[in-house]
């Protein structure tokens, strides 16, 4: 019997060595990735919300592919820089001319269209001009339709792809200016400094299925889904 012991201990310990190895060899638990830093938010209405003025293809293209692009390699460029961590979006766009042309162009693409976006709404739930900025605009431009003149001209004339804007200028007063590719008027290389109150994107993705190279129909259209309540919003407090 005391022979046989050792013989049943070892027995034992062999019998349990598949199952040791088994528990050893088990992976440890995956780490769930870091949250992206940017993310896309959806669009403030259904895509087809602004038709006629923009077809529902045009939205859901420009939303779901262009500007999702835009947040997916910010993403990685931000990722890639680990001096960049934390930072806001509006941080980025602010110094853009000191950092990699990803960073310059994919915060600018991520601003400019979130910002876009909500300058627009349905034809019949666009909100009224607010007497202040109605206002402004008659005496800086002389009324509201020399104003969008004005704003088709530096739209059409905008080389490329790129955005035409309205701005509260850097002395208070409003001005029309354009950006090239992704730039926006926040930017330190910005020609012409100031705060965004309304922004068209003349990109070609932005209108070229409806309106292929007429850029001036697509300018001449958009004015009926302007949001003149979040406009005028923006300018308030751009001006306060």
């Amino acid at each position: 019997m005391t022979r046989s012991l050792p013989l049943a201990l070892a027995a034992l310990a062999a019998a349990s060595l598949p199952v040791l190895a088994l528990a050893q060899a088990a992976p440890a638990p995956a780490t769930a990735p870091a949250p992206a830093a940017f993310t896309l938010a959806p669009l403030p209405y259904a895509a087809d919300a602004l038709e006629p003025v923009i077809d529902a293809q045009t939205m859901t293209i420009h939303h779901g592919k262009h500007h999702q692009a835009y947040v997916d390699n910010l993403n990685k460029a931000v990722a890639a820089d680990p001096a960049l961590a934390g930072m806001k979006l509006e941080a980025l766009v602010a110094r853009a001319g000191t950092l990699p042309a990803a960073i310059r162009n994919n915060a600018g693409g991520h601003w400019n269209h979130t910002f876009f976006w909500e300058t627009m709404a349905p034809v019949d739930k666009v909100g009224a001009i607010s007497p202040a900025l109605a206002n402004a605009i008659d005496a800086q431009f002389g009324s509201m339709d020399k104003f969008k003149a004005a704003f088709k001209a530096a739209g059409t004339a905008r080389f490329g792809s790129g955005w035409v804007w309205l701005i509260v200028g850097e002395d208070g007063k409003l001005a029309i200016t354009s950006t090239p590719n992704q730039d926006n008027p926040l930017m330190d290389v910005a020609e012409v400094k100031g705060t965004p109150v309304l922004g068209n994107d003349v990109w070609e993705h932005a209108y070229y299925l409806k309106h292929q190279n007429r850029r001036g129909d697509y300018l001449d259209g958009w004015w009926q889904v302007v949001d003149w309540g979040k406009v005028s919003e923006r300018y308030a407090a751009a001006s306060s």
